[in-house]
């Protein structure tokens, strides 16, 4: 069980609330969201930008060339609807915002095709340029 469902009385809640995503989508969220922050040197918040930087190399990470299929079947098909997440989160008191913080920030940043490919060459040189950040 995850931070997100414990908070509601039954799986029924949930799913409604996830709605129109899968909830599998919230999971994914709130860990990229970790992955965010052990990429940093010390914990605080993140950005916007910040997290969809992250949401893109661990969807990579995750599920590698198949990132986009398995997004989609949630219900994702922009960098908007992962702030829709996001706020939703916010709204039930699982993540938190600062005051600059916005839904805008997450909109028409990427279209899941720019980011997440299929092609299992470009996904190895992204996996690979990730791991030098490091």
């Amino acid at each position: 069980m995850s931070a997100v469902d414990t908070i509601f009385k039954d799986r029924k809640d949930f799913i409604e609330f996830c709605k129109p995503y899968a909830p599998e989508a919230f999971s994914f969220v709130m860990a990229a969201l970790e992955y965010c922050q052990k990429e940093l040197s010390q914990r605080r918040h993140v950005s916007g930008k910040e997290l969809l930087d992250g949401i893109c190399d661990y969807g990579i990470k995750e599920y590698g060339p198949m990132a986009k299929d398995v997004i989609e079947h949630w219900g994702i098909n922009a960098s908007g609807d992962f702030g829709v997440i996001v706020f939703k989160l916010i709204e039930v008191r699982v993540l938190s915002k600062s005051d600059t913080d916005t839904l805008e920030e997450f909109k028409d940043v990427f279209m899941l095709d720019e980011v997440f490919t299929n092609d299992i060459a470009e996904v190895q040189k992204t996996i690979q340029s990730t791991h030098k950040k490091k």
